[in-house]
């Protein structure tokens, strides 16, 4: 059974999605992703020592002003009232990972702007540390999992909540 895509119309015109007739549920998304990088630079950022400044800080307020501007970077994306965004980092052996997570209640999901929190976080993250080492690696980045809407809840494959 072929689906039919959601953005295209019978004429093959891009177009919004019409969600005026979706019931309101509550709805989560949580994207992932990662920053490669040399043991100098992840130490400088750990120890707080990067040349910009507090380079985690403000990847964190990066990435929550990226999701609430989602609609204004990716053309079909709705513009919503977002409930909450957060952007948490883990450091591991050789990079540093960054996990967004957002949620509201309405009628269509936030997976794009988790995934948006995410991208931008980790590319404030390169920004600020690209004195310490210009050849970080970012990549990785994925919707890890999602709550709400008629697709109900799911979690990608290996994924630890």
């Amino acid at each position: 059974m072929s689906k039919s895509l959601t953005h295209i119309d019978s004429d093959g015109t891009a177009r919004m999605v019409d969600v005026g007739a979706k019931a309101e549920t509550q709805r989560l998304a949580v994207a992932s992703g990662r920053i490669t990088m040399t043991a100098q630079a992840l130490a400088a950022i750990r120890a707080g020592d990067a040349p910009k400044g507090d380079v985690l800080g403000t990847a964190r307020i990066a990435g929550i002003m990226a999701a609430k501007r989602t609609s204004d970077l990716i053309p079909m994306c709705h513009p919503l009232m977002i409930d909450a965004v957060n952007v948490d980092f883990a450091f591991e052996e050789d990079a540093i990972r960054a996990t967004a997570t957002a949620s509201l209640t309405g009628k269509t999901g936030v997976e794009m702007e988790a995934i948006t929190a995410t991208s931008i976080a980790l590319l404030t993250i390169y920004d600020m540390a690209k004195a310490l080492d210009k050849g970080m690696v970012i990549g990785g980045i994925r919707l890890v999992e999602k709550r709400g809407g008629k697709s109900g809840h799911w979690i990608a494959e290996g994924w630890q909540a």
